[in-house]
């Protein structure tokens, strides 16, 4: 099948559609589908229930388990612009009901639509699994070249990481939630692995749970990466500012007392399965491992150390 036209219910397969060079087949992103700039000028076929930016932590994970208890939508499909869209192709996920469009978007946008298209479904739950998510939609796309090139130049950076990690590993806890705390699974137990770290509490493949401060505590780490799912770094300083800077448990971590509590843009490079993970994986190898990697080049504000 020729795919002529696209619509993606996944920001990280925006951005890989734009890294194959077919954005001109995109006729339709979501509200989260943000980089590159380019994208935020494509139809939103999807956008979400609740304005974030207007909400603290607490009052966003309140309202989301409401609406999901209740068997609520989250998020909300525009179906003008999808009808607009006509796609051959949908792309979509299964891998968290909260962070992107899951299935029931899925089947209205077939319901709706007259043409069938063919869907294609991303879920990956490590490091690799992504990896092959590029070659699974280069060989959909009739880009199996370019998705040779790209996954080449992944594959050597992961590879320049984990050939320079150090005897002893820091122990580190990423912490996906602050209000209340939620661990990081998925990709990012082996990322933190890969950089240099010994991950605590969450393992690789498991969904992000909620955990206590007892955990956090037990489990005594030497870094503390904050990463709230959808948030960039900036907004996870204030974040951490308003909830944790003045608990007085928190300040008796053994990664407060030693000025190792980091920030991070967890939107960019570590909430999705994107390929940008890569860059997520080497901000990690800066903070795990300052001395080894204090000239590798990341992002802009990509991360900073909360003092």
């Amino acid at each position: 099948m020729t795919i002529r036209r696209i619509v993606s219910f996944l920001p990280s397969a925006t951005e890989l559609l734009y890294e194959f060079g077919v954005d001109d087949k995109l006729f339709g992103v979501t509200h989260e589908c943000k980089y590159p700039e380019d994208a935020k000028l494509k139809p939103q076929v999807i956008s979400s229930v609740i304005n974030s930016d207007d909400l603290t932590s607490d009052e966003i994970n309140t309202v989301t388990c409401t609406l999901l208890n209740e068997g609520k939508n989250i998020f909300k499909l525009n179906k003008k612009n999808l009808m607009d869209a006509k796609p051959d192709l949908i792309i979509s996920q299964e891998t968290c009901e909260v962070c992107a469009a899951y299935t029931n978007q899925v089947k209205s946008a077939l319901d709706i639509l007259p043409k069938k298209p063919e869907l294609y479904s991303m879920d990956p739950h490590n490091i690799k699994e992504i990896i092959q998510s590029v070659t699974k939609l280069g060989q959909i796309l009739n880009k199996e070249k370019k998705s040779v090139e790209i996954v080449d130049s992944l594959e050597k950076r992961i590879q320049y990481i984990q050939n320079s990690k150090k005897t002893t590993a820091p122990k580190v806890l990423a912490i996906e939630w602050i209000e209340p705390f939620f661990t990081a699974g998925h990709w990012v137990p082996q990322m933190i692995e890969f950089a240099g770290g010994i991950n605590l509490i969450s393992k690789t493949g498991d969904h992000s749970r909620r955990m206590n401060m007892d955990e956090v505590v037990n489990s005594n780490p030497d870094i503390i990466i904050l990463m709230p799912c959808g948030f960039d770094t900036d907004r996870t300083v204030r974040e951490y500012e308003s909830i944790l800077q003045n608990n007085s448990v928190w300040n008796s971590l053994k990664a407060f007392k030693n000025n190792q509590i980091y920030a991070v843009d967890a939107n960019s490079f570590f909430s999705k399965p994107s390929i940008r993970t890569i860059d997520g994986l080497e901000i990690l190898a800066k903070i795990i491992q300052p001395e080894k990697f204090n000239d590798l080049i990341v992002p802009a504000n990509s991360f900073t150390k909360i003092s």
